[in-house]
């Protein structure tokens, strides 16, 4: 006689049941903490140039260098100089003077140049196939008034931009679908790729990754140069293209797609059929065979169900070799193509991509079969439920990885764009986390009831009963209402499924938890959005440990000068606040008041900025009037940190004037 163990009691299983839960939500917010649901963009970005931006020089320089913080792709015509009446002075031809960790450009420049202002407008490609440009200016001698506009627009903006930007995500979005539906029907419900509603769904995600990668190919050429349309038709904008790492990624996936369509083909003709016709392959709830099925005469076990693990297996390693080099088209092209440690970034990236489609694509066919198909079982969403759960583990493994390639610092995660935005998708994963645990919940229930297509004892679906309920009918001789009479038919038949199918609470449970997951999906896929397009917290600490040592912490500057014209009610002081204080762009704020306190209405104001150890300005300043005794002025660019000496001259009268001065630390 055999022993046989007690069985533990409801809660010890509950609580042994919820520490594995508990460890992955712990172990999903450490990667969510650092990591995003799809890799972040590292942009390359100008860290220096020289002369540098607003540098007044004395002589005209040879040539004009640009320094990156990553490689980056220039071609001749990528870096032009102009005069101040807008001619081009540079001859044309890029100088490539990288060396070791050093990223430099230049182009040279024609001889002999007059004094005056010149602007060096810029355009290149980040290693991870993101377009980067830009503008400033330096003067020779002193600088002078400009014809020359600086551009607003960058490049990889405008409609091009747009459009480009949509086809990338709708691509991300296919393959998604695309791999998570195919994984759910081969791992968790085999019988769903007979199942019209789960074809739609992975057809369509093919379709859209198709077109989406096509259009991206054509739209490149405009997306990373002039911005236009009309240059989507230019072949050799298209040829060039082609020899890039990003052109030769989409041809890639584009050859990989036919693959993925030969695939498709065969799970939802051939190997639907064959889990048709297999009673086991079909997914009843405990694999029981209730049929009359033949068997193989070696091994005694259903014939049609060993050909259908076998094709099953097939499946599932061509389907994953697809998907894994669909995947490394990012990879490859991409961000974890740049920076640190690539040789290990890559294959971790194709890994993260991988599980979230897993993940979030079956997710997607979870909810499709609940709300469209009229029977499910439970075994299936239990599966499910495991393949979740393993997704999840390998995305807080290569999450963690990818953060720290990224992020770098905890003063980054909270003293950068990049980190506040990853903090809000914080929540957001935590968020849905829990309802995935609702969700298992619901899960549990559904087991403990029954199917979630609610089988009898007798192994058949009461749903499946139903519809198969015949009537005696009388067929009319007129064509028109036999077809009329079939359509009523079938309007009560799916009434009926959909009224039996609402009418399990477990299974409506199920699917609005499901649906709520879905919907924080999508709302955490518009936050990667905005990630992906902010630069990452590790390029930005960068930048600034490379601003100088003279940096101090970015703070308005509040200073007051008096000063005295010498002349009729001359005296008085101006107030000058700077914010927020530091490199790039400031507000200016100027108010001027008399000796007595009240405003001072000045006929002129006018500042200037100098940085005597770079040997930068001074940078003219024209405040505009923006009250009685009150100017200011938007757009300030302090192009270096360090001590900056401010000069602010005021006129009381036609012919009284003087400059005050003072130096401030610009961080």
């Amino acid at each position: 006689m055999t022993a046989t163990a007690p069985a533990p009691s409801a809660a010890r299983v509950h609580a042994t049941a919820f520490l594995p839960r508990l460890a992955l939500v712990l172990a999903a917010l450490l990667a969510t903490l650092f990591a995003t649901a799809a890799p972040a963009t590292a942009h390359a970005a100008l860290t220096a140039s020289d002369p540098s931006d607003g540098a007044v020089v004395a002589t005209a320089p040879a040539q004009v260098t640009l320094s990156f913080s990553e490689q980056v792709a220039m071609g001749d015509d990528s870096i032009r100089v102009l005069d101040p009446q807008g001619r081009r002075v540079d001859t044309g031809e890029l100088r490539d003077m990288c060396s070791g960790s050093t990223i430099r450009y230049g182009t040279a420049l024609h001889a002999g140049l007059p004094d005056g202002t010149y602007t060096v407008a810029w355009q290149a490609v980040s290693a991870d196939s993101h377009p980067i440009s830009g503008a400033f200016t330096f003067s020779i001698g002193a600088p002078s008034a400009t014809d020359v506009t600086l551009p607003n627009a960058q490049a990889g903006g405008g409609p091009v931009g747009i459009a480009y930007g949509i086809a990338r995500y709708a691509a991300y979005a296919g393959f998604t679908v695309l791999v998570g539906g195919a994984a759910f029907i081969l791992l968790c419900w085999r019988r769903g790729a007979a199942e019209r509603p789960l074809q739609k769904l992975v057809v369509r995600a093919w379709v859209t990754l198709t077109t989406a990668t096509l259009v991206m190919l054509v739209l490149r050429a405009p997306y990373t140069g002039s911005g236009r349309f009309g240059d989507m038709f230019d072949l050799d904008g298209l040829r060039a293209v082609l020899e890039t790492k990003t052109g030769a990624s989409l041809v890639s996936r584009l050859l990989l797609l036919g693959a993925a369509a030969l695939f498709v083909a065969v799970l939802f003709g051939v190997y639907a059929r064959r889990v048709q016709e297999s009673p086991e392959d079909a997914g009843t709830s405990d694999g029981t065979d209730h049929g009359e099925t033949e068997r193989s005469e070696e091994s005694g076990a259903p014939k049609g169900s060993s050909e259908t693990s076998d094709l099953t297996f097939g499946l599932v390693i061509g389907g994953a070799v697809v998907s894994g080099g669909i995947a490394a088209t990012w990879a490859l092209s991409e961000h974890a193509s740049t920076g640190i440690q690539p040789g290990i970034a890559m294959p971790a990236d194709i890994l993260h991509l991988m599980a979230v489609a897993t993940w979030l694509g079956g997710l997607t066919a979870l909810l499709v079969a609940l709300r469209k198909v009229p029977s499910i079982e439970r075994s299936a969403v239990r599966k499910f439920s495991t393949v979740a759960f393993v997704s999840v583990v390998v995305l807080a493994i290569t999450g963690v990885y990818q953060a720290w390639r990224q992020v770098g610092t905890w003063s980054a995660l909270t003293g950068t764009a990049y980190g506040r935005l990853l903090l809000l998708k914080i929540a957001l994963v935590a968020v849905l986390l829990g309802i995935a645990y609702l969700s298992r919940r619901w899960t549990a229930r559904l087991a403990e009831a029954g199917d979630v297509s609610r089988e009898t004892e007798d192994g058949s679906s009461e749903l499946s009963d139903v519809s198969r309920e015949t009537e005696a009918v009388t067929v009319p001789e007129d064509p028109q209402r036999a077809a009329q009479l079939a359509r009523q038919r079938a309007a009560r038949e799916s009434a009926r499924e959909k009224r039996d199918r609402d009418a399990d609470p477990g299974r409506a449970g199920l699917r609005r938890s499901v649906f709520a997951e879905t919907a924080v999906a999508v709302v955490l896929l518009v936050v990667t959005t905005v990630l992906t397009s902010t630069e990452p917290g590790r390029t930005v600490e960068k930048e600034a440990g490379q601003a100088g040592s003279t940096a101090v912490p970015a703070r308005a500057v509040k200073i007051t000068l008096p000063f005295d014209t010498k002349g009729p009610n001359g005296k008085g002081s101006v107030r000058l606040e700077l914010d927020p204080g530091r490199v790039g762009a400031n507000t200016l704020h100027l108010w001027a008041e008399t000796a007595g306190g009240g405003p001072f209405a000045l006929p002129e104001i006018k500042v200037a900025f100098t940085l005597p150890t770079k040997d930068i300005g001074p940078l003219p300043v024209l405040p505009d009037p923006a009250g009685p005794g009150h100017w200011t002025a938007s757009g300030v660019q302090l192009p270096l940190a360090g001590e900056w000496r401010i000069d602010v001259t005021v006129r009381t009268s036609d012919i009284d004037q003087t400059t005050v001065q003072k130096n401030v630390k610009i961080g």
